[in-house]
């Protein structure tokens, strides 16, 4: 009798599996402010993903969340594999190409691992947060996010399945000229898998070890005998020329590929051959063309703490900013100040160096506002700028997990020498803890970000009869938000087609913009009124319409901005 009730009511537990389950939840879980409840994809933010977990992770969303998601393969990275890209928007509230978009990508540089996971935990909050946030649905339904977690996925499966990165992407290379590639790699002296420091015992040398700290190598005072020479990372002369670790897998740089401002290797060291010479940035490249309402655009690389804005060369070249544009980009660029602690805006030629070719100049040539953030400072470790510590931070926070102990082993040509150090997933990239706390952060910046892109409305649609039996209809076109619907770069190279305000309900007999309402003043279009051409709306500012009509009794106003979006008002 006992077993027959212990089978009925694990029956029924089976029966109403997901019932029991979601009850569970709400009495193991109480929500926290700004976080998911109870996710539908279960996501791991404390540790770096693989090309695999990338794809697994799209998918598992788009699955998901079909009425959000989108997920395409947008190309090929030059050994082969997929680019995901993942867009974002309600889609039941228009077409997402209809809305502002905001692009999002990271990885570029095969070193800067977490870009990804900033990129992917921005995708995976929009999601999970749509049913619990008002903000989060008001935002999709009003512009759509195009994001993509790697643009260099070779480079990413080398950081994380060989022993050391490349700076960038994957291409063989003869840096030596001795007419071999890849011959001269790096060797893994101890077979740890990872590439460490490796050091001599010399009477010559110029290091000691730190009393305080035996992990630490510090330089001896002038009247000190030496202790140690450091012989830079584990790898020996492989191919007999002298030299070690001088020919890796080969690599170029690809925030130096891009089409604008660009230069070649000899001025701009990591460029290639031409502009776009590599498949990774010319999906990209064509994506973005393909999808011209992309208005705002963030990359994200690392480190310093640093929100990059641009021009990348003095005087930003052949690009163009003006006076309103840069207080729109530093209110924004402060505000992520405040939002991301311990991070600073700073102009990337005047404040760092010059780069040519960068992703952020294209951008910004193509009418988008951009950013670039530089993930990752040491002021996180103890939120405070006068201790930056590593060996602290990795012995009070790590529990030494960072580092690699010194031990001996034999070289082939030093003899015996130690290896040890940090281990390559600490110095550039956040540990595992901190990742969550700085992907919100930095998410949230993209958010506000987005959320400052054109918004556009059609208010104070009137209709007034005048002589002749014509009727008057004017209306005012409104953008609510910070950012124009042209930038100053958009303008000048005529990037994007004005904006279209166009009137429907009647035959239009002359359309006009109003120069001055209080005064009556107007400036007429006299080529297809129909349809009013309006160059740029500012930020937080109007522009209003009027035309004469002949017949008709309601009236629509239409209006279509690349970068805006679409709005329509209607007579009551």
């Amino acid at each position: 009798m006992k077993r027959y009730i212990l089978f009925s009511l694990a029956s029924v537990i089976f029966l109403f599996l997901p019932e029991v389950l979601l009850s569970q939840s709400d009495l193991l879980f109480y929500k926290a402010a700004g976080s998911p409840a109870n996710p539908k994809v279960q996501a791991s933010w404390n540790k770096y993903y693989t090309n695999e977990g990338i794809t697994d992770l799209c998918t598992r969303l788009a699955k998901a969340y079909p009425d959000l998601v989108s997920m395409e393969i947008i190309g090929k990275s030059y050994q082969g594999r997929n680019i995901c890209l993942l867009t974002i928007s309600d889609k039941k509230v228009k077409d997402p190409a209809a809305k502002p978009g905001f692009w999002i990508d990271g990885n570029i540089h095969s070193i800067e691992l977490q870009g990804t996971e900033m990129a992917m935990y921005t995708a995976w909050y929009l999601c999970e947060m749509y049913d619990e946030n008002e903000f989060i649905r008001k935002l999709l339904a009003e512009k759509t996010f195009y994001i993509a977690p790697t643009i260099n996925p070779d480079g990413r499966e080398y950081f994380t399945s060989a022993t050391v990165p490349p700076r960038s992407g994957l291409a063989p290379r003869d840096n030596d000229r001795d007419g071999l590639v890849d011959e001269d790699g790096y060797d893994d002296l101890n077979g740890d898998k990872e590439i460490s420091m490796m050091r001599i015992r010399s009477p010559k040398g110029n290091m000691k070890v730190d009393p305080s700290d035996p992990r630490k190598m510090i330089r001896v005072a002038a009247d000190e005998k030496g202790e140690y020479e450091l012989l830079g990372m584990e790898g020996f002369d492989n191919d007999g020329d002298g030299l070690i670790n001088e020919d890796g897998p080969g690599s170029y740089d690809g925030n130096r590929d891009w089409g604008f401002n660009w230069e070649p290797n000899y001025i701009q060291n990591g460029a290639d051959k031409y502009p776009f010479t590599f498949p990774e940035n010319q999906a990209v490249r064509d994506f973005v063309k393909n999808h011209p309402n992309i208005a705002g655009s963030q990359s994200f690389h690392n480190s310093g703490g640093m929100i990059l804005r641009g021009p990348s060369i003095p005087g930003g070249g052949a690009e163009a900013y003006s006076r309103i544009d840069d207080e729109a980009i530093n209110k924004i660029g402060k505000t992520g100040e405040k939002i991301i602690p311990g991070y600073k805006l700073l102009t990337i030629w005047k404040d760092m160096y010059t780069v040519w070719g960068g992703e952020l100049d294209w951008m910004h040539g193509n009418g988008v506002f951009v950013y670039s953030n530089e993930l990752w400072t040491s002021y996180l470790m103890f939120y405070d700028t006068t201790n930056t510590d590593q060996y602290e931070f990795d012995r009070l926070l790590l529990f030494d997990d960072s580092f690699i102990a010194w031990q001996k082993v034999n070289h082939p040509l030093y003899g015996e020498i130690e290896v040890g150090g940090f281990r390559k997933n600490f110095g550039r990239l956040h540990p595992g803890f901190m990742i969550e706390t700085d992907a919100h952060r930095n998410a949230a910046f993209c958010i506000y970000n987005a959320n400052e892109l054109p918004l556009l409305k059609v208010t104070n649609v009137t209709v007034k009869n005048i002589e002749g039996g014509l009727k008057e209809v004017s209306a005012t076109i409104e953008n609510t938000r910070m950012l124009p619907t042209h930038s100053a770069s958009n303008l000048k190279f005529r990037i994007d087609h004005p904006v279209y305000v166009s009137l429907e309900g009647g035959i239009v007999i002359s359309g006009m913009i109003v120069d001055d309402i209080i005064q009556n003043r107007t400036t007429e279009q006299k080529r297809n009124p129909q349809r009013m051409e309006i160059n740029n709306i500012p930020g937080n500012s109007q522009v209003d319409v009027r035309w004469i009509v002949k017949g008709g009794s309601k009236y629509t106003v239409n209006v279509k901005s690349v970068k805006g979006g679409e709005a329509t008002g209607e007579t009551k």
